[in-house]
């Protein structure tokens, strides 16, 4: 019955900005670590940002700090990914996930995405030059 639905993708030039957002059911959101990934046609499904429970920790892909900023509003069960500067590699459906385990801390685990049991079904990001 819990399930994560990400919305905000679309279609935009090089240079443009979008935000991702998930919504979230279920009263324990405030309790999970949440994290993006990412997928183009065929690639394997890539890490983007993870946030702690809390939202004071944060975790980032090398090649994507300074463009992208994870962040969560627990009083609205919704975990943002706002992306910045666009580039035509950022093409890919974006997903959200939760960590599998209530309160875990943010570190490099968070990349892995055998850490994480529950996706959304992604939403579509095209970027165009």
């Amino acid at each position: 019955q819990v399930q994560l639905v990400e919305s905000g993708g679309g279609l935009v030039q090089a240079g443009d900005s979008l935000r991702l957002s998930c919504a979230a059911s279920g009263r324990t959101f405030s309790l999970y670590n949440m994290g993006w990934f990412r997928q183009a046609p065929g690639q394997e499904r890539e890490f983007v940002a993870a946030i702690s429970w809390g939202g004071g920790g944060t975790y980032y892909a090398d090649s994507l700090k300074g463009r992208f900023t994870i962040s969560r509003d627990n009083a609205k069960n919704t975990v943002y990914l706002q992306m910045n500067n666009l580039k035509p590699e950022d093409t890919a459906v974006y997903y959200c996930a939760r960590r599998g385990k209530a309160l875990a801390p943010i570190d490099s685990t968070a990349t892995m995405r055998r850490e994480y049991d529950l996706w959304g079904q992604g939403t579509q990001v095209t970027v165009s030059s």
